[in-house]
Formats: C-alpha cells, sequence, structure tokens
C-alpha cells in the first residue's frame, strides 16, 4: 500500500512540473516558425478557394435580383395594365437595372437614363457576359442599343405580361428576338457564369447556370 501511494505522489507531482516547465516555457523560435510555416501553406490552399466561394455566393445572389427584377416588371405591366420594361447598363463597370413605365418609340427614357437615382447596383465584380471567349459568344442576347457612349438593353413586358419586342406588340406577335437571356460572370470567380431568360413567348422564365456542353441553341448557360 505504501508503495503505490508513494508512486502515485511521484507521478503527480513529476505531471505538475513538467505542466509548470511548458507553461512558463512557451514555444521556442524553430516551434514559431514551423507553424507560422504551416499557417501559411494552408492560407495558399484555403484562402483562393474561399475567395471563389465568396464570389460564387455573389454571382448567384445577382443572378437571383436579376430574376426578380423581370418578375417585378412583368408583375407591375399585369396589374396597371401598362407595358413595363427592366432595362440594363454598365456604368462605371458596375452592372445596373431600373424597373419603369415603357415608352413608345424610345428604347429607355432620358429620364431614366440621367436618373441614377432609379437605377439598383450589383456587386462590382459581376459583369454581363458581352465579350468574345475561348468557348463561346455572348450570352447576353437581349434587345440593346447604344445610348450615350454605352450598351444599354432592355427586355418590355405588355399589359398581359408577355415579353414583346415592340411596345404595342399583343402576345400572340411576339419576336423572337425577345426570347433572350441575360448572362453574367465574376471576374473574381473563374469561368463561372450564372444567366437568366425568357424562355417562352407568354414570359415564363428560368436560372441557369454554366454547363460544359452546349445546348440545341449552341448556348453554354442555360
Amino acid at each position: 500500500m505504501y508503495n503505490y501511494f508513494q508512486v502515485h505522489l511521484s507521478y503527480r507531482v513529476k505531471l505538475k512540473n513538467i505542466l509548470s516547465n511548458d507553461s512558463s516555457s512557451g514555444f521556442t523560435l524553430p516551434e514559431i516558425l514551423v507553424v507560422g510555416l504551416i499557417i501559411g501553406v494552408l492560407s495558399g490552399i484555403v484562402l483562393p478557394s474561399w475567395l471563389a466561394f465568396i464570389e460564387i455566393r455573389k454571382l448567384n445572389a445577382a443572378q437571383d435580383k436579376v430574376y426578380f427584377a423581370m418578375r417585378q416588371a412583368q408583375s407591375q405591366a399585369s396589374k396597371d395594365k401598362l407595358s413595363q420594361q427592366v432595362s440594363f447598363r454598365e456604368q462605371n463597370g458596375v452592372v445596373q437595372w431600373a424597373i419603369h413605365q415603357a415608352e413608345t418609340g424610345v428604347f429607355i427614357p432620358n429620364y431614366v437614363i440621367n436618373n441614377q437615382n432609379l437605377w439598383q447596383s450589383l456587386a462590382p465584380s459581376i459583369h454581363i457576359d458581352q465579350d468574345l471567349n475561348i468557348k463561346h459568344k455572348s450570352e447576353m442576347t437581349l434587345p440593346k442599343q447604344t445610348i450615350q457612349n454605352q450598351q444599354v438593353w432592355r427586355i418590355v413586358f405588355n399589359y398581359q405580361g408577355c415579353p414583346v419586342y415592340q411596345i404595342g406588340d399583343e402576345c400572340s406577335s411576339t419576336s423572337l428576338q425577345t426570347l433572350g437571356q441575360l448572362t453574367i460572370y465574376s471576374d473574381q470567380g473563374g469561368k463561372a457564369r450564372r444567366c437568366v431568360y425568357i424562355s417562352t413567348i407568354l414570359g415564363a422564365m428560368r436560372k441557369g447556370k454554366e454547363n460544359s456542353v452546349a445546348n440545341e441553341n449552341d448556348k453554354y448557360c442555360y
């Protein structure tokens, strides 16, 4: 019995001394350097993936905003029995959109173009896919014009909520040019793209994402 308590007491004393020494001595310089190296390596691996993940989230959020803007204009047109439109542009590198009443003979009214308060912005890293790239041509296929030295796009909904090419068109006379899509990407998110497109003359809309194989319309975002 005596030997047991003596050994047990000796073990507790040694353990206390070890813990006391470790807590007071801290880390040595080589240990600190090794830990710093490990943290640096892990940061180099994890940080780019994390940043890409954040950009994809921004891209998805931008897609949702575009989709709901189109839905809002469509709903407003049906409610008010007046043609409504969603206009898009890139102002100083930032994608913006505005929902407003459509006017006959005017692609986008001047009061809309010149009133910054009517425009809402997407994240600065989000851009409209309008340039040629290795895999495909531009997939921004909404009707467009150049106004005040900048390209602008629009989608018009008539009083029934149908997408139309010209104000006053009925659903049955909707031009196939109206059945286009808006495609966006992040300049920090790699090759990922997101799109919103009008798929039927009655105004059905869908959200899509980049695919490795083109569809029957030679589009990769669907």
